[in-house]
């Protein structure tokens, strides 16, 4: 006798085997635009796609009935290569901003910042501060 719990197993089991197949997998459903591969992962409308370059996955598509959508801007866009360049770029941009390494505020760029702002961390680095006084001028 087959349990409802084992055949769900069963199901899920089959249905993320498919969510999962590579993009050389030969039973794969794969769309090839310059440079990219999409492969087909679920849905009717939308239809999802994983979105590698190279080797590597960098993202999912949608397919709407009219749009394609690539889930990091809200535009709709009229051919997949719009969505799939349109994820890449943001992916480049994003990976630019994480690349740089934020320096913390100096206690004098803390002092110009709106007392509402500030964390408790930078509070306690103020509590400490000791300006360094070169030359007094009058006011």
């Amino acid at each position: 006798m087959i349990s409802p719990l084992s055949l769900e197993q069963t199901q899920l089991k089959e249905s993320l085997d498919k969510i999962l197949l590579s993009p050389t997998d030969p039973s794969a459903e794969v769309m090839e635009i310059s440079g990219y591969k999409l492969v087909y992962v679920n849905g009717a409308c939308p239809r999802n796609y994983r979105v590698y370059k190279a080797d590597s996955m960098i993202g999912v598509i949608f397919q709407h009935i009219t749009h394609w959508f690539n889930g990091v801007d809200s535009l709709g866009y009229a051919e997949p290569v719009d969505a799939v360049v349109g994820l890449d770029e943001f992916l480049k941009v994003a990976d630019r901003l994480t690349a740089t390494t934020e320096q913390p505020l100096t206690e004098e760029e803390l002092l110009d910042k709106e007392f509402d702002a500030l964390t408790s961390d930078e509070w306690e680095r103020l509590k400490k501060y000791v300006p360094q006084v070169k030359d007094l001028v009058a006011a």
